[in-house]
């Protein structure tokens, strides 16, 4: 399937979950965020996310500085 993952298309296997593309994503373990379509999913919920075909997937890492 392909899913837009921070803008960029990528071909994703069928059964892909909001927790594998983030993992993909980032090694970050914590101060990451994710949301599907516009829509934030909460961390306890990425793993039971299934990504569909044509879907649009932010990851967003929290970072320190100033």
């Amino acid at each position: 399937m392909r899913v837009t993952v921070n803008g960029e298309a990528r071909e994703l296997p069928d059964g892909t979950t909001v927790a594998d593309a983030v993992a993909a994503v980032t090694p970050a373990a914590s101060g990451v965020a994710a949301a599907l379509n516009d829509e934030v999913v909460r961390r306890a919920a990425w793993a039971a996310t299934p990504l569909a075909d044509a879907d649009r997937l932010e990851v967003l890492t929290a970072v320190q500085g100033g």
